[in-house]
């Protein structure tokens, strides 16, 4: 199956990339458009998913967007790469759990090629270098389409997050490649697409 690759080389604000992927998920139910993998980062943006907690907000002037995606209260920043996509599950297998994995092991053999080992939590959604989260997933399902995704921190500003209880997660702290490997990455959209596009033909 053919899946549209997108890559976004400027910021695009939360608001926008939702009107695009609330979009094309219309276009994708109806046959109109092919399914989508769009890779981009956002300007800092605080979101709260379906299942988010208001106690979860620890700065209250900070503005939150509410999302209609699985999860809790999470950051965008520059430097976290987004991986949105829009695959519709009613030409693949109806399979959320198998899903996720596949999210889950393309992230885990992305950070692999920078020597970072990562693992999944059965209990807490996401990828974990030991016990800090170093990506966020969140989607969700209708009519057999999924969209949203997921999102890898790769040299933001970490300091940002002390303002939420991210993924609602209070004992837990977040990381990335940067401070994992004191390294830039560079150059690197294309090979995580690969990645991503490879692990989806698999569902």
């Amino acid at each position: 199956m053919s899946i549209e690759i997108k890559i976004s080389k400027k910021p695009i604000s939360y608001k926008m990339a939702m009107l695009y992927l609330n979009k094309r998920v219309e276009e994708v139910k109806i046959g109109k458009n092919r399914e989508l993998l769009w890779i981009l980062e956002h300007s800092t943006t605080y979101t709260a998913g379906v299942s988010f907690n208001k106690r979860e907000i620890l700065d209250k002037k900070i503005k939150i967007i509410k999302t209609n995606r699985g999860g809790k209260i999470t950051l965008h920043n520059p430097g976290q790469k987004i991986i949105y996509f829009v695959l519709n599950l009613n030409n693949r297998k109806k399979d959320i759990r198998k899903l996720i994995n596949v999210i889950e092991n393309s992230i885990i053999n992305f950070l692999k090629i920078y020597k970072i080992q990562s693992k999944k939590d059965k209990k807490n959604i996401g990828i974990w270098v030991n016990d800090k989260k170093i990506a966020a997933i969140g989607i969700r399902v209708s009519r057999w389409v999924a969209y949203h995704g997921c999102s890898i921190n790769i040299s933001n500003n970490l300091r940002q997050y002390l303002k939420i209880i991210p993924c609602g997660l209070n004992n837990k702290k977040v990381t990335s490649v940067l401070n994992e490997k004191g390294i830039k990455l560079k150059n690197y959209e294309n090979k995580l697409a690969d990645i991503f596009i490879k692990n989806i033909n698999k569902i």
